[in-house]
């Protein structure tokens, strides 16, 4: 069984997705740790809720980048987190966390990558007016939404969709697609380690 650090910086609704598909049996893995970088953050109402341990902290309190990452760290090796899946974790990672966890970090972005990486990504589709967006799960590397892509799901928009269309429907593509793609990258990272 995987131990996973879900990071988060929101409301939480993909630590939620990931949280039910593991309860419901479809995602083996054990959510050992939330990482927040945001106090007030109702994903980390979430956590508590699901009695799963959290760690948040404020980055201005730290005068690094690389401290804050090697405060996480710590947090990581005491809860034997093996893999860390970002879900709307809005800062990008350092080459402290990367160098200690190379080939373990996955981000889910709500487009197709390589089009409309970064911020708002949605505004970017609908200001493109693109006929079709998607989210993409990604190995994280040291660039903003540039590292190897794992899988993709192309989302249709339609004439008339608002930004609140969208999102929903990204979020809801997103709550089925990540934990099912979890699932896959972790059968295949204990298979290719047994």
């Amino acid at each position: 069984m995987m131990n996973i650090a879900i990071f988060a910086s929101g409301s939480g609704s993909n630590f939620q997705a990931i949280c039910d598909a593991v309860q419901n049996g479809e995602l083996e893995a054990n959510i050992s740790l939330l990482v927040c970088d945001k106090p007030n953050a109702k994903v980390v109402e979430r956590a508590n809720d699901a009695g799963i341990p959290a760690f948040v902290f404020s980055p201005g309190n730290f005068s690094s980048k690389e401290e804050y990452e090697s405060a996480i760290c710590e947090q990581l090796l005491k809860y034997g987190v093996q893999f860390i899946v970002l879900a709307g974790y809005m800062r990008l990672i350092g080459s402290y966390l990367l160098s200690k966890f190379a080939g373990k970090i996955v981000n889910i972005h709500p487009s197709l990558l390589p089009s409309f990486p970064g911020k708002d990504a949605v505004g970017q589709a609908i200001e493109a007016q693109v006929k079709v967006t998607g989210i993409t799960i990604h190995y994280v590397d040291e660039g903003m939404d540039t590292g190897p892509i794992i899988a993709q799901k192309a989302i249709d928009l339609f004439d008339g969709d608002t930004r609140e269309d969208i999102e929903s429907r990204i979020h809801q593509a997103e709550h089925e697609f990540y934990p099912k793609t979890l699932q896959k990258i972790f059968q295949r990272v204990t298979h290719d380690n047994s």
